[in-house]
């Protein structure tokens, strides 16, 4: 038998698990519209609604009316677009509307996360975006995109050019209701400055009473619309039990116009018509302010993803919409144009300009089968391009989801002070109701403008923004050094490293291997060994297995292929194995190794030598120098031989080195460091991912493996070394600013309490205080924009 909705009463179709418990009993619903309204019902409080109602509800839309595109999100592909899906969960960058402070951010984790099927959630005030993974066999998309927008707040999968026109239009209602405080305060005080000097000393009472009517007309306007965003934040946090920043602010704004109203009525006691329009102009002022210095800490990242352009051309000429490619489509990208996906190259010689990733302005040379990346630009020639990921999946968007999770961290100071500003809200209520109560004993005519500077100069705006904004600054600013951040503690141990350990070939050199000279010792030509060689070495990813690619000849074939990490590659060729790579491995104990050589035996027997160069980048010696002048310990960590390791360690001055070094060997290194080491490792091979993984801090080269890249807690896009200075000395102002933030807005909080509650505060300075206090510290926090040398 077919169940009807308890809400409408139509059918509840097949397969559907819409459902809200109701008067004690789970009842089913047809659709999500009829569960979001009946549970916004029951939410209200407005449950017997369903007791007495004496026929069906029509059938439901979503309310609000902007949750109606919300189940559009659930479909697969829609969701590709923006979508990243692993094994375990499914992932989503959020645009968030209405978040104001660290208590919104609070409210949202805390009631979104308690979902089943949600894994994390995570907010960052400063970009009002937040980061949701969840479980799509648990939990719809769609069912978390509601509950949020039940708790007062809009979200929607982050799109730059959407956010960016949301941006625009707040910061326009802002404009409006900015305009009208603003004349308002100027009207009324004219009329109180005339009032309080007794400019008309010989005034009628009625005339005065005339002139607090009018204040109460201008103010009015500014009650109910200037000041309206206060009183839905404050809203939002009281109806979910929690003190947000605004509920002081607005119980301020409430209780001094309701007494002056009540005041001007009964023609008895004070008004503060003139302190409710500059309350409300002066905190308009700040959050315009404030809304415009969070969206120049958090542009860099969506600019990004403004490079994609929005249409691309496929190889027959037709124009298709860079969110319908699918990876394996094929494209063509003409001259000067931004490349619209991550793909490989099929065709052409190219110049690519890739300065929005690395940071570097002269372009890079590509060729066929090389990997180029989404919003970078083509230079003068056309080329043919394979996709190989989605938009949600390219490099530029993942490095938008990695500086948002960079963000997203916390100090443990910063957490404390989030702490800190929630129960803070709740002391200064009490302090103020406190401060009323002493003054009314012994100044009532005092008692009431006392407890409203309590109120409004206390509020620790300041203090839930001193963390946020300075980490969404140094993040993009570490963007334009050409670092990707993969993990949220950078910032902290970067500033702690005493221990620096470094990889060589493609780490402190260039990487850039050529063959320099080839070394015969059988009956095989160069050209065989060459062959032989580049055949095997095409199963691997390190620089010098690159060395080998010009060589490579599809009529020679090795089969069985295996790869030792850390020694070499063994296969078959013919029936014949044939190896390559160390003395030690491809001969034997006997063989003394030669520098910057490999090896290649077939049958065990030696048939030829490579002898390559590999020169040591420019800034390497300077790298090390400036380390070492910091009493940061150096380590040469290799798996090359010791010839070769101690050539380069001599040049550049690294007295510890470790050559020969297998993975295990250098994992066993890392794990044996004192106790008291804090370890940066920086490599780029598949040799060194486990001891990537195993130090505090990791660096990846860009050009490395993607094993590499993937156990690293940063990855240097550009391959420079010089930047991971910068981004030390980035980090180390980083942490200096958030203790300079912390200091001013706790330092601001306790020297004005005592002030405002002692009196010696006017509301108007208290407003005043309060809203220059929050824009000195996204001031300060925005000094980490600044490019070095500016």
């Amino acid at each position: 038998m077919c169940k009807s909705c308890y809400h409408c009463g139509e059918d509840v179709p097949a397969n559907t698990d819409f459902n809200v418990e109701i008067l004690g009993s789970i009842r089913d619903m047809c659709c999500p519209g009829c569960e979001t309204v009946a549970q916004t019902i029951v939410d209200s409080g407005l449950v017997s609604y369903y007791q007495y109602r004496t026929a069906p509800a029509e059938k439901a839309d979503l309310v609000p009316e902007q949750l109606q595109a919300l189940i559009h999100y659930d479909n697969d592909d829609v969701q590709a677009e923006f979508v990243r899906n692993s094994e375990n969960c499914s992932e989503v960058t959020l645009s968030l509307e209405g978040v104001s402070c660290a208590a919104c951010a609070w409210l949202i984790e805390k009631q979104v996360a308690a979902k089943s099927g949600v894994v994390s959630i995570r907010v960052n005030t400063t970009t009002n975006r937040a980061l949701l993974a969840w479980d799509k066999s648990q939990v719809r998309l769609s069912e978390l995109l509601s509950s949020i927008h039940r708790l007062g707040y809009k979200a929607a999968p982050f799109e730059a050019d959407k956010q960016e026109a949301s941006y625009h239009e707040q910061m326009k209602q802002y404009l409006y209701r900015l305009g009208i405080a603003g004349l308002a305060t100027m009207q009324v005080m004219m009329l109180a400055v005339a009032l309080y000097l007794e400019v008309f000393g010989d005034l009628e009472p009625e005339f005065k009473n005339y002139f607090r009517w009018v204040s109460l007309i201008f103010a009015t306007p500014v009650m109910l619309y200037s000041a309206l965003p206060f009183y839905l934040n404050a809203w939002r946090s009281l109806r979910s039990r929690t003190l947000g920043m605004d509920v002081p602010v607005s119980i301020a704004m409430i209780f001094a116009y309701f007494a002056s109203l009540v005041a001007t009525v009964t023609e008895q006691g004070e008004v503060f018509f003139e302190s409710i329009s500059m309350f409300a102009f002066f905190l308009l002022v700040g959050r315009f302010l404030e809304m415009r210095a969070r969206r120049k800490a958090a542009a860099a990242s969506g600019n990004l993803l403004k490079l994609i352009p929005a249409i691309a051309n496929k190889l027959n000429g037709d124009q298709v919409p860079v969110k319908t490619l699918k990876v394996g489509d094929q494209i063509r990208v003409l001259p000067g144009e931004h490349i619209p996906a991550d793909g490989k190259i099929m065709s052409g010689r190219v110049h690519i300009d890739e300065s929005m990733l690395t940071g570097e302005s002269l372009p890079v040379v590509k060729q066929v089968d090389d990997h180029v990346y989404a919003g970078t630009l083509n230079g003068e020639e056309s080329f043919e391009l394979e996709v190989t990921s989605s938009k949600a999946d390219s490099m530029i968007s993942n490095i938008v989801r990695l500086q948002d999770e960079a963000q997203l961290s916390k100090p443990k100071i910063a957490e404390i002070a989030d702490i800190v500003a929630r129960y803070f809200v709740a002391v200064i209520l009490i302090v103020a109701a406190g401060t009323w109560f002493f003054w009314h004993s012994s100044r009532p005519d005092d008692a009431f403008w006392i407890m409203l500077s309590v109120l409004v100069a206390t509020c620790p705006c300041a203090l839930s923004l001193a963390t946020p904004t300075a980490l969404t600054c140094a993040t993009s600013r570490m963007g334009n050094l050409g670092i990707l951040l993969r993990k949220s503690h950078v910032f902290e141990t970067l500033c702690k490293v005493n221990h620096l350990i470094v990889d060589k070939t493609g780490t402190l050199t260039h990487g850039d291997i050529e063959i320099d000279q080839v070394q015969l010792f059988s009956d095989f030509s160069e050209q065989q060994v060459l062959a032989i060689a580049a055949s095997l070495e095409s199963h691997a990813n390190h620089p010098i297995a690159r060395a080998f690619k010009p060589y490579l000849d599809r009529s020679v074939s090795v089969d069985d292929v295996e790869n030792v990490i850390g020694s070499g590659i063994v296969g078959s060729l013919d029936s014949k194995q044939v190896k390559i790579g160390s003395a030690h491995y491809v001969l034997g104990d006997t063989h003394s190794a030669q520098a910057n050589t490999v090896y290649l035996s077939v049958d065990g027997v030696h048939v030829a030598n490579f002898v390559y160069r590999d020169p040591i980048r420019s800034e390497t010696k300077e790298f090390i120098e400036k380390f070492q002048q910091a009493g940061v310990k150096v380590t040469l960590l290799t798996g090359d031989t010791q010839e070769n390791a101690q050539i380069v360690a001599s040049q550049i001055g690294i007295e510890d080195v470790i050559a020969g070094a297998k993975p295990q060997d250098k994992l066993a290194y890392l794990n044996g460091t004192d106790e008291g080491d804090i370890t940066m490792m920086i490599g780029d091979g598949i040799n060194d991912a486990p001891t990537l993984a195993g130090a505090h801090l990791s660096v990846a080269m860009g050009g490395g493996a993607d094993v590499a890249k993937a156990s690293a807690d940063m990855v240097l896009l550009g391959d420079r070394l010089d930047r991971i200075l910068e981004a030390r000395e980035l980090a180390q102002q980083t942490r200096r600013i958030i203790k300079e933030n912390l200091a001013w807005s706790l330092g601001y909080n306790l020297l004005i309490l005592p002030l405002a509650v002692a009196g010696f505060v006017a509301p108007y300075f208290a407003v005043v205080g309060m809203s220059a206090s929050s824009i000195i510290v996204i001031s300060n926090s925005l000094r980490l924009l600044k490019e070095k040398g500016r």
